[in-house]
């Protein structure tokens, strides 16, 4: 069997708390359980038993070099139903300072943030498969610059994302 899709990502943060209060107020993850160092939390509407772990390791802890001096993981996407709720995400972590970014991606239409550590990740909504046509597909190895007004006006505010489709063979 393939795998089917990522249930859930583990970080190592500074501190446990600041982080959970972090993705608390910015996607609204709520903690379900945890220990010493430790915290599992839930996004709104999953259904894992946790998407994402938290374990600290500490105020000395140094930035991660990832991507500039070593390898590792670049960021993390979690997707939203519709580009409304990308939309109110954006506008919450441009409150807490915490947006560096959005991006056209053809199939995907993305917003990017740090959090308290400095680990990024995206949000981002996925082009439900009945919109792809030969101008998207061709369109998806580009990256532009993300006009949430102009793509609202275009699918829908409210249109219910591909949710992990963004190949028509994948939505057959």
């Amino acid at each position: 069997m393939p795998v089917q899709r990522l249930n859930h990502a583990v970080l190592y943060v500074r501190d446990v708390a600041r982080s959970v209060a972090f993705y608390g107020e910015a996607l609204g993850f709520r903690q379900i359980g945890g220990f010493p160092g430790a915290s599992f939390l839930q996004a709104p509407g999953s259904t894992n038993d946790h998407d994402l772990a938290l374990f600290e390791v500490g105020a000395a802890a140094g930035p991660s070099p990832a991507g500039r001096t070593s390898v590792g993981l670049y960021h993390l996407a979690w997707e939203v139903d519709t580009l409304e709720e990308l939309e109110r995400i954006s506008t919450r972590l441009a409150g807490l300072g915490a947006l560096t970014g959005a991006s056209d991606h053809s199939t995907t239409k993305a917003i990017y943030a740090r959090d308290p550590d400095g680990l990024e990740f995206e949000v981002c909504w996925i082009v439900p498969a009945e919109f792809l046509d030969e101008d998207i597909l061709a369109a998806r190895t580009t990256i532009g610059r993300l006009d949430l007004a102009k793509e609202k006006e275009r699918f829908g505010a409210r249109t219910r994302g591909g949710v992990g489709v963004s190949t028509p063979a994948a939505a057959g």
